[in-house]
Order: structure tokens, then C-alpha cells, then sequence
């Protein structure tokens, strides 16, 4: 990995989380777990690290200010957002990536983008972060993260199968909403999990 190109985005995302430490110690915790999960899958260290490290970059910004940076660069925004504008910061955060970050790689932006919902047919970075945010060592909410920590290193589709069940498993308890391609994307590894037994 280029240390000194690390290192000075390192600076540059603790500088814009300075009001909050514990996101930022969460957003080294998912880099530093991307990093181990990319080695795992001969996948690489660099990109998982910056898409971990940069994922939850727009986290802090205030929800109606997420709804109008979303329109000033016409994302799309769902009723769902809409009404749980927090959804957003994966939207953001990949324009973050490209704008305040200067990251011109589609795949980091993209894995920043479906690091909370997921989506059918992840790449290996995509998942890479998908679970890295979920598993990372300061995340302990839900009761099997122990179990997923070790399955991320053994059968990555299983890992993001199992983050699904549960994300899905605690909104539905919750009576929260549900982000449709959360749901999309746990129909397609549920599908292809019951192929592969």
C-alpha cells in the first residue's frame, strides 16, 4: 500500500469526523478489516482499505443537509430515504469519495454506496465492505457477530447472507423501515445459498 497517500486521507477523514471519535476509531476498524478480508480473497489491501476507510465520510452530516446535497448532484432519493434520511449517507458519501476525496475509482464509490444495503451480485470489494462494517472489532449489536467474524474468512457469500437475515430479521423487529435493495439483496443470497446446498 502507498503509506503516504494512506496516511494523508487518514488526516483528511479524522479532520471531517473531529466531532466524532467513535466514528472515526469505526471507520479505521472497517479499513483495517477490509484490508484482512481483501487479503483473505487475493483481492486488493489498498482499495478495500480507502473504501473502508472513507464508507461512512458523509455519517455526519446533518439529515437535511443529506437531502439537499443528494438533489444538488440528483441522486435519487426513495420515499424510504425520504423518511429515514441516515439511508443516505451511503449515497453521499460515494459522491464524497469522488468529490471531496478525490477518488475516480468506480468500485470504491460504489462499495462506499451498498455498504449498508447491499445489493444482488456484489463484487468482492462490495462485500468486502458490506461485511467489514458489520464485523469490525468495536461492532458487538448483534448476538452472532462472533460467529460472522469467522465465517467472513471462510465463505464470504455466507457472511453477507447472514448480515442480510439479521439487518432484515432486527428492522422487521423494530418496525423500521426496510430499504427495498436491502431486500433485493437478501432474496439473491438466499437464492443462491439454497442452489449451492
Amino acid at each position: 500500500m502507498d503509506n503516504a497517500y494512506i496516511d494523508e486521507l487518514c488526516k483528511k477523514v479524522q479532520e471531517a469526523l473531529k466531532d466524532d471519535y467513535n466514528r472515526f476509531k469505526h471507520s479505521i476498524g472497517v479499513a483495517n478489516t477490509a484490508a484482512c478480508l481483501a487479503m483473505r480473497y487475493n483481492s486488493s489491501m489498498e482499495r478495500a482499505y480507502i473504501a473502508g476507510l472513507l464508507h461512512d465520510c458523509a455519517k455526519c452530516v446533518p439529515d437535511d443537509i443529506k437531502i439537499e446535497e443528494c438533489k444538488r448532484a440528483n441522486l435519487s432519493i426513495s420515499e424510504i430515504e425520504y423518511k429515514s434520511p441516515y439511508l443516505l449517507h451511503s449515497k453521499l458519501g460515494a459522491l464524497y469519495a469522488k468529490e471531496k476525496y478525490n477518488i475516480d475509482d468506480k468500485e470504491i464509490c460504489s462499495a462506499i454506496e451498498y455498504h449498508t444495503t447491499g445489493k444482488p451480485d456484489m463484487s468482492i470489494l462490495e462485500k468486502i465492505i458490506f461485511i467489514a462494517d458489520y464485523i469490525e472489532p468495536y461492532r458487538n449489536k448483534a448476538w452472532d457477530v462472533d460467529i460472522i467474524r469467522g465465517l467472513a474468512f471462510e465463505d464470504i457469500n455466507e457472511a453477507v447472507y447472514f448480515c442480510l437475515k439479521d439487518t432484515l430479521e432486527y428492522l422487521e423487529s423494530s418496525n423500521k423501515d426496510i430499504d427495498e435493495m436491502t431486500s433485493k439483496a437478501y432474496a439473491y443470497y438466499a437464492s443462491n445459498r439454497l442452489e449451492n446446498i
